[in-house]
């Protein structure tokens, strides 16, 4: 592994996370935890009529890896749906476990110094995990309004 861990791109991302305060009226909300480090990231989200997310609001307590995935997360959520958030979260959780290509998420390269370091793969997942749940949560809220 020649790259460090926690490089500047990495340290850049997590010092900037997009939309890092929490929606008042969030049409669902979806919290993740990393039992391993204790990182925490709890994601809000409104979808429009077509179920795409519209608004976005983080509230992130985790490592510089963990706030990374959010900031990269956070600055490509808008206009997505349920469905590409779970095929991000899916692929992430394949490519991390090398069992998949990374997944087509910009600026995800930058984690691959962090392969082979599966311990610290959950952090990295919590945004993408939190934002698929919430996301198909808040569009069948939406349907059912």
């Amino acid at each position: 592994m020649n790259a460090p861990l926690y490089n500047a791109d990495i340290l850049r991302l997590a010092a900037s996370i997009p939309h890092h305060k929490r929606l008042e009226h969030a049409m669902a909300t979806a919290e993740k935890r990393s039992p391993i480090c204790g990182s925490r990231v709890t994601v809000d989200v409104g979808v429009d009529d077509a179920g795409r997310v519209s608004e976005v609001g983080l509230l992130v307590r985790a490592c510089a890896l963990g706030q990374a995935s959010a900031s990269l997360l956070a600055a490509n959520i808008l206009g997505r749906t349920p469905e590409e958030l779970a095929a991000a979260r899916d692929g992430l959780t394949g490519w991390l476990a090398r069992e998949a290509e990374r997944p087509d998420w910009p600026g995800l390269e930058v984690f691959t110094p962090a392969l082979d370091y599966t311990a610290r793969h959950p952090s990295i997942r919590l945004a993408f995990e939190a934002a698929a749940e919430a996301a198909a949560a808040a569009r069948e809220a939406h349907a059912h309004a």
